[in-house]
């Protein structure tokens, strides 16, 4: 068990960002779904209040907070590829339904929230000896 868990705060989409996440990832799956017992100033009696998930072996939780709150490029989650082929599949499938690109392997998926999709021969090269791959990288 890991001692932190990442609380990803959505409005009202904690369920169908997970099931998305889950269905992208391998060793990764929802564990459990929590509804609010009584009225809150973000859910209603009954609704999704949370949601556990991991991705990738890694634990989160899902919360409907509310609108007050939405994510930024200052947080993102880096995803390291085996090849151009791994790439190609995240960086497609993050977007789909309303995300959107950015640069140097940045994107936003359609909940807003930001990943790098990185092939595992960028940390390579940029760490390398060879200085001048390094540069041609970048």
């Amino acid at each position: 068990m890991s001692k932190i868990t990442p609380c990803l705060w959505f409005n009202g989409t904690a369920e169908e960002a997970a099931q998305f996440y889950v269905s992208l990832f391998p060793d990764s799956e929802i564990t459990s779904v929590h509804r609010a017992a009584a009225d809150n100033p973000s859910t209603r009696a009954g609704a999704v209040l949370t949601v556990e998930f991991t991705i990738g072996g890694q634990p989160f939780t899902g919360l409907n907070g509310g609108p007050d709150f939405t994510f930024s490029e200052a947080v993102s989650f880096s995803i390291d590829c085996a090849d151009q082929a791994e790439v190609d599949r995240y960086w497609d499938a993050l977007v789909e339904g309303g995300g959107e690109h950015s640069v140097c392997g940045w994107l936003k998926d359609r909940f807003g929230l930001s990943w790098q999709v990185v092939p595992r021969q960028l940390g390579e090269y940029l760490g390398g000896p060879d200085r001048e791959g390094a540069a041609r990288a970048m």
